[in-house]
């Protein structure tokens, strides 16, 4: 069997299925692709088999696990930290206000 080649940077967001979230995730992976265009290879939606989960990893590095965390990321925060791994020189714009600054 042929294996996959895996594109770098791989951003994978783990979800909960009987959760539904799917259309979260998918929104994630929309506002990173958007933001990170030109940096990211490829954002995968991988259904969990862990109830509750909501995990986004970069190259297979946990970056928010939602369980670990509490609740979900501030997209903020999360596009904070794939752009620290990267593309670390890179302005976020509104995005990198602190978080209480709204």
């Amino acid at each position: 069997m042929k294996q996959a080649l895996l594109r770098s940077p791989r951003v994978e967001i783990e979800y909960c299925v009987g959760c539904r979230w799917l259309l979260r995730a998918g929104w994630v992976a929309q506002e990173l692709l958007t933001t990170f265009e030109a940096e990211l290879a490829e954002v995968a939606l991988v259904p969990a088999s862990q109830a509750g989960a909501f995990i986004v990893r970069l190259n297979g590095e946990t970056i928010f696990d939602r369980v670990e965390e509490g609740g979900f990321p501030e997209l903020r925060l999360l596009k904070q930290r794939v752009r620290d791994r990267v593309a670390p020189r890179r302005a976020l714009g509104h995005s990198d206000r602190p978080l209480d600054q709204g």
